[in-house]
This record gives C-alpha cells, sequence and structure tokens, in this order.
C-alpha cells in the first residue's frame, strides 16, 4: 500500500523556518518524483515544489524561489522541504504526492496523496 505522510506544519511568525518531511512507503522512491502542493482557503491548489529522485532535478514555484529548498533523503523514503523568510501568504495547507510520469507540478497528474500538514505564517 503507498502511503504518503506529512509533518512540520505549525504556526511561525513571518520570517520564520519551517521543515516539512513527507515520509513514503509501499513503492520503489527511487523511480518517483515527489512534490509539494499547497492550497490556501477558497484557492486552486498550486505547485510548490518538486524533486526527481532519480537524478535530484528540482522545480521550485517563482513565489518560493530563493526561500524553500527541496531535498530528498533515499535511504530513508523521505523528501523534505525548508521553508525561510516566510510570508503570510504561505499559510496553506501543504501536501506532498508522488508522480511517475514526469508531471510534477501539475496536481492533476500526481499519483498519489498524503493527507497534508497545515502551516500558518502570522503576521
Amino acid at each position: 500500500e503507498v502511503q504518503l505522510v506529512e509533518s512540520g506544519g505549525g504556526l511561525v511568525q513571518a520570517g520564520g523556518s519551517l521543515r516539512l518531511s513527507c515520509a513514503t512507503s509501499g513503492f520503489t522512491f527511487d523511480d518517483w518524483t515527489i512534490g509539494w502542493f499547497r492550497q490556501a482557503p477558497g484557492k486552486e491548489r498550486e505547485g510548490v515544489s518538486c524533486i526527481k529522485n532519480s537524478d535530484y532535478s528540482t522545480y521550485y514555484a517563482d513565489s518560493v524561489k530563493g526561500r524553500f529548498t527541496i531535498s530528498s533523503d533515499n535511504a530513508k523514503n523521505t523528501v523534505y522541504l525548508q521553508m525561510n523568510s516566510l510570508k503570510p501568504e504561505d499559510t496553506a495547507d501543504y501536501y506532498c504526492a508522488a508522480d511517475l510520469r514526469g508531471r510534477c507540478p501539475i496536481a492533476s497528474g500526481m499519483d498519489y496523496w498524503g493527507k497534508g500538514t497545515l502551516v500558518t505564517v502570522s503576521s
């Protein structure tokens, strides 16, 4: 059974940092791309960052470039999202998702999803 479990969300002041984790199981980690997505109330889900575990190539949305860093620990089958210089507009539910076909960061193209973790950035 494929599972993705996010952790690390919480409440932080603007300018602060959080690190999200996505622990995965049930598939061959090295073959997949793992992406982080977020959804704020009343907004569409958007792709934030992706990492292709076969070659560690990455993608970042313009809104997070220079502030967020995605990384992968293949020994632990876990992907991290280090979020620095957080802004109130980063407030959202954050989800990780897995993709075998190279469709990340397109949300509709992802194959498996976690249940999400809430990030709240206060001003």
